[in-house]
């Protein structure tokens, strides 16, 4: 497969999974473009290593994915930078309990904001240049998805939104794009939270995964499964297939 010259955009790609992603998708030859909100420390020193390795092949592009114009304007910056993209991943995320009691309408929109509007507006601005390169969109969600975290409702649902939005897509841009979705189950914990041993023991292979695991699914997602749209690939060590 020849992918020298080939751009693919990782949103929230400064740290954590997204980092992973990214030198993942690096590593076979593309050139990525690292999105990043305020990670700007992080984005730098990813683009600093990865241009470390291969000169000219990694980029920042700072956006707040939450504002619709930032939404644009990274689109549009991108297009003018590499006039093409091969591979979008929309990893960019936040995982926020929102109890119902509790939650505002801020938070509501914050949470679909996210993950529902951004990943649909951003593959809207840079969809000539997606279709002209018979490019893919990976969507990274979560099995909570599909079987829901208490006090988490809307990440769930907004979760879940973005997987009915990868299947409309998938029909819609087809054939000159695919559009895929991962959903990790724990890979990666938020920072300070303790990997509670009820969840390892309610997974097959006994233990939580790791950044470069998904990021694997997500490359073979982008490069390889060619005949492959309107699917999610789950990589949760078994965990799903527990669950009553």
């Amino acid at each position: 497969m020849k992918l020298e010259g080939k751009v693919a955009l990782v949103t929230g790609g400064s740290q954590r999974i997204g980092a992973a992603v990214a030198r993942k998708l690096h590593s076979h030859g593309l050139t990525v473009a690292i999105h990043y909100r305020n990670s700007e420390l992080q984005a730098k020193n990813l683009t600093q290593e990865l241009n470390g390795i291969r000169a000219n092949s990694a980029f920042v592009f700072q956006a707040d994915l939450f504002e619709f114009d930032q939404i644009l304007e990274l689109g549009n910056q991108l297009t003018q930078s590499f006039g093409r993209l091969d591979v979008l991943v929309n990893n960019a995320s936040e995982f926020q309990q929102n109890a119902i009691g509790g939650t505002s309408s801020e938070s509501f929109e914050r949470m679909f904001g996210i993950h529902v509007r951004a990943p649909f507006f951003l593959v809207q601005s840079i969809l000539p240049a997606l279709r002209k390169a018979n490019g893919c969109v990976v969507n990274v969600t979560d099995i909570y998805a599909k079987y829901p975290l208490q006090d988490y409702s809307l990440y769930c649902a907004s979760k879940a939104a973005l997987e009915a939005l990868t299947k409309s897509m998938a029909l819609e841009l087809a054939p000159e794009v695919r559009v895929n979705a991962v959903a990790p189950g724990a890979i990666l914990w938020a920072e300070g939270e303790t990997v509670a041993q009820e969840v390892i023991s309610k997974t097959p292979l006994g233990r939580i995964g790791t950044v470069n695991e998904l990021a694997a699914a997500v490359r073979y997602i982008a490069l390889e499964a060619t005949f492959t749209t309107g699917q999610t690939l789950t990589v949760d060590g078994g965990r799903v297939i527990t669950t009553p």
